[in-house]
């Protein structure tokens, strides 16, 4: 099963405050952890909301609100997609996490895969194309 963990922000890592060199030596060592235990397939560090946007759509028009965002507890920090075999599995690995910044916070949420859906029809076919395709396949979109 593939999951996002998510790391909340702090007020630091809103300001863009950089981590100091022992946590980026812990926050690495974690990190070969995770990809030998084969667990790791991606993960960075986002930067803060001040260089970003948010976005809806109404009626096929973009209405963008550019960032800094005041609620720092509804904002992410980083993430990780990690392949466990149970979210008791990544609950116990955010639990080794090394924590700094105030980022004592991780949100864990089971991904997706297309067979949680319908197995047939034009959409499973596109979609199944479209993941073939990402995966380094030669299928032909169209």
């Amino acid at each position: 099963m593939r999951f996002m963990v998510m790391i909340k922000a702090s007020p630091d890592t809103e300001r863009g405050v950089e981590p100091e060199e022992g946590l980026l030596l812990k926050m690495g060592r974690y990190n070969e952890e995770l990809v030998e235990a084969g667990i790791l397939v991606d993960g960075a560090g986002l930067m803060p909301t001040s260089r970003g946007a948010r976005v809806e759509v109404r009626d096929g028009k973009p209405l963008v609100t550019d960032g800094p965002f005041a609620e720092i507890k509804e904002v992410i920090a980083g993430y990780w997609i990690w392949d466990c075999a149970s979210l008791a599995e990544a609950i116990a690995w955010v639990a080794k996490c090394p924590i700094a910044h105030g980022q004592d916070r991780f949100e864990i949420r089971q991904l997706y895969t297309l067979e949680d859906f319908a197995t047939e029809g034009e959409g499973y076919d596109q979609h199944k194309k479209v993941e073939a395709r990402m995966a380094g396949g030669d299928e032909n979109l169209s």
